[in-house]
């Protein structure tokens, strides 16, 4: 293996692999002394957006509106699909896209003021649709707190998806919002092998600590499931049936799962991690993987993009059904409520 093709310590991807639309590579250099890469450091650069909410066409995705206070993300995990949004704002899809976070510092006051448009209509908005909200900067920044007390400000009902223990920092605003039936959180769980965590997702918090995350919430009456993704073939998919009975017994109250989907250059940051990882099982591995996605490493196609197709991929959706029907997950409407919504905030009601 080429010393410069070894894990960085913190770090999920190893190199930059080149900008598809732009053709450039910008890698890092090697450490004097031992010849390593070493992990880049976090930078926070300024994302000048002037809109917050964006709307989704996608036939297979759960919902419209959406808000995203951070474009990259310092989780690392290896195999996300998020990845290749980098690439859009001239960036790499690699190490570029979980050391250069783009930051929307003035989020809240953006989605207030879109929140008090004539135009906008209330209904669910999904964060975290594309990066974490509660990445580690988040613990710094706040900026997840100040969008979620603006949405809390309105009634306007959210849904939350991270692998982080932060999201409890922001119990409080999420029992607000609860009382209006406003929120639902799910926290994701690819495995429960801490270690296996620390090399697939690195800066994300370990599987009790999600654990502990999804029984925290739910002894304070917020909504909470577990969402299994993605499922790796060869590699985690025989954690199923223990994840959902986990998180069951911490408080779960719905379930979901996606199979791992590699667009564009994330097969080959997945393939080089498998290589440096786990070489003994890559062929299984990428074997399964073609025969969810029809023989190819990626199927883009609405519909078959999230669950995949054939028989392997019919066995995990039976596997699934048959634990969530025993273990009473998904018995519940997961619906939202946009009845309590108000325009005339209290905000407003002070200027009188």
């Amino acid at each position: 293996m080429n010393t410069d093709k070894k894990p960085i310590r913190g770090r999920g991807a190893s190199d930059n692999p080149v900008n598809r639309f732009e053709g450039n590579y910008v890698d890092y250099d090697l450490d004097e002394e031992t010849g390593e890469k070493p992990s880049p450091k976090t930078q926070l650069i300024r994302d000048a957006s002037k809109s917050l909410i964006t709307y989704n066409k996608s036939p297979d995705i759960g919902f419209n509106a959406s808000i995203n206070p951070y474009r990259g993300c310092e989780h690392g995990c290896i195999y996300c699909y998020a990845r290749p949004y980098h690439e859009y704002l001239g960036f790499s899809s690699g190490l570029d896209f979980e050391s250069k976070i783009m930051v929307k510092y003035n989020a809240a006051s953006i989605l207030r003021k879109e929140l008090r448009a004539e135009k906008w209509e209330p209904q669910v908005i999904a964060m975290s649709g594309v990066t974490d909200i509660y990445q580690p900067i988040e613990k710094k920044l706040g900026i997840t707190r100040e969008c979620l007390s603006v949405l809390a400000e309105f009634r306007n009902p959210v849904g939350l998806i991270t692998k982080n223990h932060l999201v409890t920092r922001d119990v409080d605003l999420l029992a607000e919002l609860s009382e209006y039936n406003c929120i639902s959180v799910t926290i994701s769980v690819t495995s429960l092998d801490k270690d296996l965590t620390g090399v697939m997702e690195p800066r994300t918090s370990r599987p009790n600590r999600r654990l502990e995350a999804i029984r925290k919430l739910s002894d304070a009456g917020i909504r909470v499931g577990v969402n299994i993704a993605p499922i790796i073939p060869g590699i985690t998919d025989h954690e199923m049936v223990s994840i959902l009975e986990h998180a069951k017994e911490a408080g779960a109250d719905f379930a979901g799962y996606t199979i791992i989907r590699l667009p564009h250059k994330v097969k080959d940051i997945f393939v080089e991690w498998l290589e440096q990882h786990y070489p003994d099982r890559k062929n299984k591995v990428l074997n399964k993987v073609l025969d969810i996605r029809g023989g190819k490493l990626n199927n883009s196609k609405w519909g078959e993009r999230m669950k995949g197709q054939g028989s392997y991929a019919a066995q995990i959706r039976d596997l699934f059904q048959v634990h969530t029907n025993r273990l009473e997950l998904n018995k519940r409407n997961l619906q939202l409520s946009t009845d309590h919504f108000i325009k005339d905030t209290g905000e407003q009601l002070r200027l009188f």
